[in-house]
């Protein structure tokens, strides 16, 4: 196993990739050149705020996405460490 990643924090990285809708939302916030407020996602997937934000927090948790506080809204962009960690994870199996 890659030493960089433990085993707790793949399973919730699997597991908060493991949802079609989440993994839409990853590609919209990746896209986007800087922060994404939570409206934009929330306008973008036509869902119930609160469905998106159990989302959005699946993906924090799993450590994949980071949030901040602006104001009375959330936005959130790629965390490009931790899913190029998961990245080179996953590239261990092609070798």
């Amino acid at each position: 196993m890659d030493e960089k990643i433990d085993t707790g924090k793949l399973e919730k990285m699997c597991k908060a990739l493991g949802d079609p809708y989440r993994i839409k939302m990853m590609e919209a916030i990746r896209k986007e050149p800087g922060w994404m407020p939570c409206t934009t996602i929330v306008e973008t997937f036509q869902l119930a705020q609160s469905t998106v934000s159990h989302h959005l927090k699946q993906l924090v948790e799993a450590d994949l996405l980071h949030s901040e506080k602006d104001g009375r809204c959330t936005r959130y962009k790629i965390n490009k460490e931790a899913f190029g960690e998961y990245v080179s994870f996953l590239k261990t199996f092609g070798r």
